[in-house]
């Protein structure tokens, strides 16, 4: 079986996001950062070379696959702010109706810009997330 090359690391995440080079995409990290902070309630940790998380768990699939993910990240890329939340929890399609302008992928919410959504429906919809994750990994 792969083993999982993205792994919590102690690279430093605010050194990370200062080398994003687009002004406003920087701006716009240091934004979710500090909402996916109050969330959570954990410090954030690297994952990986490029994605910031917080939290994390222990999964195991009927498989037998198993290993530790974030409870919910961020990674600033190049075309799109991509934020790692999971789907499937009460009011996911509803949330994502409000929110404004966003594409999603699995589990993969892809944002231009934080102006172009709306912040409080985004907070929940981060907070739902966590609140599921935390609920299935008991």
């Amino acid at each position: 079986m792969a083993e999982l090359k993205t792994k919590k690391n102690d690279q430093n995440v605010e050194e990370f996001l200062n080398s994003v080079t687009d002004p406003k995409k920087r701006a716009d990290s240091f934004e979710v950062l500090k909402l996916m902070k109050d969330v959570t309630k954990e410090e954030p940790c690297m994952w990986g070379n490029s994605i910031v998380g917080f939290g994390d768990y222990h999964y195991k699939y009927k498989s037998g696959r198993e290993g530790d993910w974030f409870l919910i990240g961020f990674s600033p890329r190049k075309q799109y702010l991509t934020l790692y939340i999971v789907a499937g929890f009460d009011h996911y399609e509803d949330l994502l109706a409000k929110l404004g302008k966003y594409k999603t992928g699995k589990s993969c919410l892809y944002l231009k810009r934080l102006s172009d959504v709306n912040s409080d429906i985004l907070k929940t919809l981060a907070s739902e997330s966590v609140k599921f994750v935390k609920e299935r990994a008991d």
